[in-house]
């Protein structure tokens, strides 16, 4: 009897492919965001005006000319993003803004809208005038609200100078704010510049401190050390108190001594006046312009002097 043979069914089942059958709708939903986003664009761009639709076709022409050229096409801005923002001042040309640049036209006051930019200088350092004379009156307030600074009231010298506001701390016959030939600071001055330091620091002006001397020769018996290195350590001295009291660090732009060289009282160099400290709340023009001569002066070679100078 023969074997029989095994019968083999074999089933095909079709599916719905479900592995790829709903691509179709990722595709349509990015098509529909694209076109919105066109749309959107194309509304946008209708609401401006020509000016404006010139500022963004040369942006996207040439994206670092807007930042790195300027020029009369271009905003007269240093963001790539803003090249041809609408908040620049238009002319027929494109935006342009040569005199005040937008963003500072933004803060001005109206009445200083059309004012020239010597006019709106001139209108800060009024500004910058009327806030040392505040800080002076208030000095001297203080000072004669504080029983302890009174007694000392006829040592502090308060007086606006083109340099900004110099308050001087001078020495009296009987009453010496340093030590004899020393930089060790007396009771008397730490008293004062322990009382200066929140005041001053109430503005954002840097300050100068000017060490000076009398023309009494230094002790022949201390060699090397003269009145220039004396003057240097007592303005030194005076700057560690100042900080210790409060004053920010960052506000000392220079300390100098000056030695016997700019005397309080010329007609008698040995008078105990010309022994006196001078702090400077500088103007903005005079820090600069100390800036600007530090940098020339970095650079070449000075005589002892500005040496000494430079150095504290």
């Amino acid at each position: 009897m023969a074997e029989q043979q095994p019968v083999i069914i074999k089933k095909i089942k079709k599916g719905g492919h479900a592995h790829h059958g709903g691509a179709w709708k990722l595709a349509y939903a990015d098509f529909v965001t694209a076109m919105m986003a066109f749309f959107l664009v194309l509304w946008l761009i209708s609401l401006t005006d020509e000016q404006t639709r010139k500022g963004i076709a040369e942006y996207f022409q040439d994206p670092y000319k807007a930042s790195l050229m300027g020029g009369e096409q271009m905003g007269e801005r240093t963001s790539l993003i803003q090249g041809g923002g609408s908040d620049t001042v238009s002319q027929d040309q494109g935006q342009v803004d040569k005199g005040k640049t937008p963003e500072i036209r933004d803060i001005l006051p109206e009445d200083m809208q059309n004012m020239s930019a010597e006019e709106i200088a001139q209108q800060a350092e009024n500004v910058e005038k009327k806030q040392l004379e505040n800080l002076k009156e208030k000095i001297q307030t203080k000072i004669d609200a504080t029983p302890e600074l009174t007694e000392l009231k006829e040592q502090i010298k308060l007086e606006i100078t083109p340099e900004g506001l110099r308050i001087q701390i001078i020495d009296a016959k009987n009453r010496p704010m340093y030590q004899l030939s020393s930089a060790k600071t007396e009771p008397h001055i730490q008293l004062i510049l322990k009382a200066l330091a929140p005041v001053i620091n109430e503005l954002p002006n840097k300050i100068s401190l000017n060490g000076h001397t009398d023309g009494r020769p230094f002790p022949a018996n201390q060699k090397g050390y003269t009145n220039w290195e004396l003057s240097s350590d007592r303005a030194n001295a005076a700057r560690y108190e100042l900080n210790q009291a409060g004053l920010a660090e960052d506000k000392i732009l220079r300390v100098v001594g000056l030695s016997s060289s700019i005397p309080y009282n010329p007609t008698d160099t040995l008078d105990p006046m010309n022994r006196r400290i001078s702090i400077i709340v500088m103007n903005k023009k005079t820090e600069q312009h100390i800036m600007q001569e530090a940098g020339k002066e970095a650079a070449v070679t000075e005589s002892p002097q500005k040496t000494e100078e430079i150095k504290h």
